[in-house]
């Protein structure tokens, strides 16, 4: 396994093991996860483990083309009961995202450190949020990183029915007027493949993010 030094290189991606693990340590800097996200690879760890660097093999992505919205959910954009706004709540967010409970059971890995460096990374003006608002309460969101014209998704959130699909769905369409290609969803779900995502090998992954 590679364990990262102060140097900011991560090894290929094609010698992540068969989970996809890339590489053990290093830090959170900016710099750092910049170098991560050029390279098809993200951060994921629980609190009281090091930092675990990954590249899924295959990946979950979605082209914005492709994107998915059912009659059901045509009703939800359409009644009014939902507001869609970006980056005005970037900190409530990924708070959100730390704490509300998610029926696939993950969200729980983001600790204080994530939160740190990706507010870092909005203040920078590379991380972002889409939020789902009713009533003037956030009940809704995602946050991700973008990079030229991919979105790279992290975690999103939901109170209340469809709020997060609301925002996604919101803000893949917001994107896409500004020439966004991909967005990387990192791991499949089912929410994700209704929404219109699917699985492409890792190698093709790198090799579209790279060109973009």
């Amino acid at each position: 396994m590679h364990i990262l030094t102060n140097d900011i290189i991560f090894p290929k991606v094609s010698h992540a093991d068969e989970n996809g693990l890339v590489a053990i340590g290093g830090d959170l800097s900016s710099a750092r996860l910049l170098e991560a996200y050029r390279n098809g690879i993200f951060p994921w760890y629980n609190e009281d483990e090091p930092i675990m660097w990954w590249s899924l093999d295959p990946r979950c992505v979605l082209f914005p083309d492709k994107l998915k919205v059912t009659k059901s959910m045509k009703q939800v954009l359409q009644n009014g009961r939902y507001r869609f706004t970006i980056n005005k709540a970037f900190a409530k967010v990924i708070e959100a995202c730390k704490t509300v409970n998610r029926k696939d059971g993950m969200g729980t890995w983001i600790n204080q450190d994530i939160v740190e460096a990706y507010t870092k990374m909005h203040a920078l003006g590379y991380a972002m949020s889409a939020e789902t608002w009713c009533d003037g309460v956030l009940v809704g969101g995602l946050y991700g990183i973008k990079l030229g014209k991919v979105f790279f998704g992290e975690s999103m959130f939901s109170t209340m029915s469809n709020a997060s699909k609301f925002a996604f769905i919101n803000m893949v369409q917001h994107l896409k007027k500004d020439g966004l290609l991909l967005i990387d969803c990192q791991q499949k779900t089912d929410h994700l493949m209704s929404l219109g995502a699917e699985m492409i090998p890792r190698e093709t992954f790198t090799q579209l993010i790279q060109s973009m």
